[in-house]
């Protein structure tokens, strides 16, 4: 195991999102009064966690992550006066992986991180599963409301006025048909 082979000189302590929240309160309290050397932690830790010596943080499969979320993990070190670093290891070591990635050693604002991710990864399922990747249907930018507005507007009056269109056209009417507007609001 890690503590016996690898840190036998060290106390490990762990936090996961299956503990219950006293078991993770108690690791957390152990490590903020320095009773633990080491703690090995799932991204449960990502917000609400202020332990002012965590120093180092290491992040493994970080190419897993979204940018916003590693900054928000990385946020969890650096809040003492001693130095800090962020660690990110990747099982993706092409060149757009490390370039998405690095895009962290020179910004540090969350909003501008998850427009970044949002050009390079996609925005995912809006009605799944699938929190990346780019959608089947492509529309527009998620941000440019006006556009999404008339062009919704334009495709019910053209299905209202043109009863044949949609009979017409089969495979885009089970396009259409897997989708749900809600509404939209400026």
């Amino acid at each position: 195991t890690l503590s016996q082979k690898i840190f036998p000189d060290l106390k490990l302590g762990l936090v996961h999102g299956k503990m219950k929240s006293q078991e993770k309160e108690k690791a957390l309290t152990l490590f903020r009064e320095g009773k633990l050397d080491i703690l090995v932690a799932t991204p449960v830790v990502e917000v609400g966690i202020d332990i002012p010596n965590a120093t180092i943080m290491m992040i493994e499969g970080a190419d897993r992550f979204g940018l916003a979320q590693l900054h928000q993990l990385r946020g969890r070190v650096g809040r003492g006066q001693l130095p800090s670093f962020c660690l990110l290891f990747s099982s993706d070591n092409s060149f757009s992986s490390i370039k998405r990635l690095k895009n962290l050693e020179t910004i540090d604002n969350g909003l501008a991180l998850a427009e970044i991710d949002l050009k390079i990864r996609g925005p995912g399922e809006i009605y799944g599963t699938k929190q990346h990747g780019f959608p089947d249907l492509r529309v527009a930018s998620f941000t440019d409301l006006n556009l999404i507005q008339k062009t919704r507007q334009a495709a019910l009056q053209i299905t209202k006025n043109h009863s044949q269109f949609l009979k017409n056209n089969s495979a885009l009417k089970s396009k259409l048909e897997k989708y749900k507007i809600i509404g939209i609001t400026n």
